[in-house]
């Protein structure tokens, strides 16, 4: 199968999680990734534990497939040399340095488009390039405090909690990949390149949206509601007789809908009660009855109950449940493939279906500086250039 951006060519020179994984999905969709990491240490998630193998970090195995890497040292001139080189003839470049260094390593948008006019550079940051807080190091969960997420999250008796799923990092390599595919399509019209900007704050600003909305309108700090949504209501998890279970009555309908099933009949047109509005004005006593009728029967009873009926529930899985549940399989989105060094691997493929396909893994992630050789090679360096450059660590 053709994929949609095959013949596509990008460096990727970021590192950690937003632009490796922006990456990932350009090669998930058929692009050649050229990944250049630091000589001797490589992306810095090489080494965050659990290991596979050495230099085979989780996160960095979940955020690297389908590129090749090559080791280069872009604080020497020769370093810089050989990126310029790749830049000529490469569609896309992703960069995730901090302010001004882009500059200084001289991979910066208007050094490389003045090599390539149709290069399409993409500057990933943490708190955007200019502003008081440009020069300031962004991590996910920096901004998740920064940005006011840590305030909204966990229960409001709870210490402060980290989402541990690096929303923010995870969602500004999303907002990089529509820029860049954006771009691709405007320079078939105009046969130039251009320049994305992205950064873990305005994508955490962008997350918050409904959440600031409603603070401009009530013109207060929302309470910490653990598992729960203000705006609605019976909403969030409940004890049922043996663990909790998530129910999401989200609208009026389901809420006759959830009455009739748990057998709340007296309560369901009763006043206090009738719309989301009034339950939500009336949410300690809303609550207490759907606790109390929750609380005698079991998780799978209600599950099976409330599904049937169309409501929106969950049990609350660990991820070795959800790992086993029937729909997972069937869903194709966990895939298995072979590592030379790590053997036997799973992975998550990119949430997104062409023509109804389910993911494939592709390349395994690449062993530090494994492509250098074959890399520079494509683009017209000799045995002897190359053998000189290792000799001098402008490449490992």
């Amino acid at each position: 199968m053709v994929k949609p951006l095959q013949g596509v060519k990008v460096l990727d020179l970021s590192k950690v999680l937003a632009g490796p994984l922006c990456a990932q999905y350009l090669g998930e969709m058929g692009a050649d990734i050229i990944k250049v990491e630091p000589v001797g240490t490589g992306d810095e998630t090489r080494g965050w534990p659990p290991f596979r193998a050495p230099g085979l970090g989780a996160v960095f195995l979940s955020a690297n497939r389908n590129k090749r890497s090559i080791a280069v040292d872009l604080k020497t001139d020769q370093g810089r040399a050989i990126v310029h080189r790749l830049a000529e003839t490469a569609d896309v470049a992703i960069e995730s340095f901090s302010t001004g260094v882009a500059e200084r390593l001289g991979i910066d948008a208007p050094t490389l488009q003045a090599l390539n006019p149709r290069l399409i550079h993409c500057s990933i940051s943490g708190f955007g390039r200019t502003g008081p807080m440009r020069d300031a190091p962004g991590y996910d969960v920096i901004l998740q405090a920064f940005c006011g997420v840590m305030a909204l999250t966990g229960d409001a008796a709870g210490g402060h909690i980290r989402s541990p799923i690096s929303p923010i990092d995870q969602m500004t390599g999303t907002h990089a990949l529509s820029g860049i595919l954006a771009l691709l399509y405007q320079r078939e019209l105009t046969g130039q390149g251009g320049t994305v900007n992205v950064s873990l704050y305005d994508t955490a600003m962008g997350l918050l949206g409904y959440n600031l909305q409603t603070f401009w309108e009530k013109g207060v700090q929302p309470a910490k509601c653990g598992s729960s949504h203000e705006s609605l209501c019976p909403y969030q998890a409940f004890e049922a007789a043996d663990g909790p279970i998530m129910l999401g009555v989200a609208n009026d309908n389901l809420w006759r809908k959830f009455c009739a099933a748990a057998g709340l009949h007296e309560i369901v047109d009763h006043p206090d009660f009738r719309s989301n509005a009034d339950r939500v004005r009336n949410r300690a006593r809303t609550l207490a009855h759907v606790q109390a009728a929750l609380a005698h029967g079991t998780v799978g009873h209600w599950h099976e109950t409330f599904s049937q009926a169309g409501i929106p529930c969950s049990p609350i899985n660990s991820l070795e449940q959800l790992l086993a549940h029937p729909h997972t399989a069937a869903s194709g989105i966990v895939m298995e493939y072979e590592h030379p060094k790590g053997g036997a691997l799973k992975a998550i493929g990119q949430p997104v279906r062409f023509d109804g396909k389910p993911p494939e893994p592709g390349l395994p992630p690449p062993d530090l500086g494994q492509h250098t050789d074959a890399v520079l090679a494509e683009i017209g360096f000799s045995g002897s250039e190359i053998t000189a450059l290792r000799a001098s660590r402008a490449i490992g």
